[in-house]
């Protein structure tokens, strides 16, 4: 756990280093500053994707007693998919900036690209814990990850949504989406039928 928590904190702040003062002349401070507002938005998506994949790490690791060689690679898939968020994040930035439409659909479908893969990775990493059970701490029940494989697969929809949106709609518009996948998975980061929200709408029972 202290390493993968050193990886998502490395992440976080490689993410920040994209955010830069404007070159401009003098007087023009905080119209440079206006238009690095792609920086913001991309900045934004990303960081808080990164801060629910460290919850959704933390709650699920919460429920492993132990952990085998199999449980440490997929963790390690995880880990390498969401050390790529800073790449794309500047790629999206740089080409909203640039205002070349061509170039700002592709840096769009790339970002959706490895946030898809990001969600693919999750998918692993809880399939085998789903397949694996006596990984588990006794009072989880068996089919608690394989309930969380639909919260992957949702943000891989997500994901893939947003890209094609932005590809072949209007590049905006896509990044605009990318903005929902952390709102989900902030709001079930316990579990996908552990949050309030998810309870309300599904009208189960607060867990034991």
């Amino acid at each position: 756990m202290a390493f993968s928590d050193a990886i998502f904190a490395i992440i976080i702040t490689l993410l920040v280093l994209d955010l830069r003062i404007p070159d401009v002349p003098p007087g023009r401070l905080l119209f440079g500053l206006l238009d690095q507002w792609p920086s913001y938005v991309a900045y934004l998506a990303s960081y808080a994707y990164v801060a629910v994949v460290w919850l959704n790490h933390k709650a699920a690791f919460n429920r492993i007693r132990e952990a085998d060689r199999g449980l440490h690679w997929v963790n390690l898939l995880v880990l390498f998919s969401t050390a790529l968020l800073p790449f794309p994040t500047i790629v999206v930035s740089h080409a909203l900036q640039e205002h070349n439409n061509t170039d700002q659909r592709v840096a769009i479908a790339f970002y959706a690209l490895i946030g898809a893969l990001l969600c693919a990775t999750w998918l692993a990493f809880y399939h085998y814990l789903a397949r694996n059970p006596d990984l588990l701490k006794e009072q989880v029940k068996d089919a608690f990850f394989r309930a969380e494989r639909v919260r992957a697969i949702a943000g891989v929809v997500l994901y893939v949504l947003a890209g094609l949106i932005g590809y072949l709609v209007a590049p905006l518009v896509g990044l605009v989406v990318f903005l929902l996948p952390p709102v989900f998975y902030a709001i079930t980061s316990a579990g996908l039928y552990q949050s309030r929200v998810t309870r309300r709408i599904t009208h189960r029972p607060p867990p034991p």
